[in-house]
């Protein structure tokens, strides 16, 4: 509790070789987080009733006083399943359990989505704002499960599954710019550009075509 808080990306990447578990909090900033009535109850001794040491010795009266401010804490849905324990450790460890298959069940939609990020493709006769909404559709649900795909390489992927129509400023881009630095917008924007003056061109054509017809 004197110790800095730091993020969970920090506290991950410090973490020591044979550390298997993750204990931390979610909140919307460090501040919350400090006045979460379970953190601070945590600092309080709590830490040692959850996970014993050999010579902690916590009597009937303080355990039954921290599982109050544990249900203080949880999630309505998650009190129902624990309600048939009677010990902070038994608590903690229902817990444990709950969160280890939740991140089996994350990381298999994570790998499924992943998978389907991989696969996706624009189809000839689809447009940009069609084929991007699909995309970010994937993004959004990669987010969600705490999974950040960074710009480049949604940029990467965006230009090399564009239909043969759009080779010439697939070309263009790679050449003249730096795809490290650009973003997904940009991306975007550079190929509904050249979107428009296709179509542009096209009616264009078409418009000549006609009125040949009627000379």
């Amino acid at each position: 509790s004197d110790q800095e808080m730091i993020s969970l990306d920090e506290y991950v990447e410090n973490m020591k070789p044979d550390q298997k578990d993750i204990y931390y909090i979610a909140a919307d900033s460090v501040t919350s987080a400090k006045n979460t009535p379970f953190l601070e109850r945590l600092s309080n001794g709590l830490w040692e009733t959850i996970e014993p040491l050999e010579k902690t010795q916590s009597d009937n009266k303080k355990d039954k006083t921290d599982i109050v401010f544990l249900y203080q804490d949880l999630p309505k849905e998650q009190l129902l399943q624990i309600t048939n324990h009677k010990s902070v450790k038994a608590i903690w460890d229902a817990l444990k359990t709950r969160h280890n298959g939740e991140q089996i069940v994350q990381q298999a939609r994570l790998q499924t989505l992943k998978s389907d990020f991989e696969m996706l493709h624009m189809k000839e006769e689809k447009i940009i704002d069609t084929f991007t909404e699909k995309l970010t559709t994937l993004v959004n649900k990669e987010t969600s499960l705490r999974h950040t795909i960074l710009d480049q390489t949604l940029v990467r992927k965006l230009l090399n599954v564009v239909p043969d129509r759009y080779l010439q400023i697939v070309a263009s881009i790679k050449q003249y710019s730096d795809l490290s630095e650009m973003t997904m917008e940009e991306a975007i924007g550079r190929l509904k550009t050249y979107e428009e003056r296709i179509k542009y061109k096209k009616g264009k054509q078409v418009d000549n075509q006609e009125k040949l017809m009627f000379t």
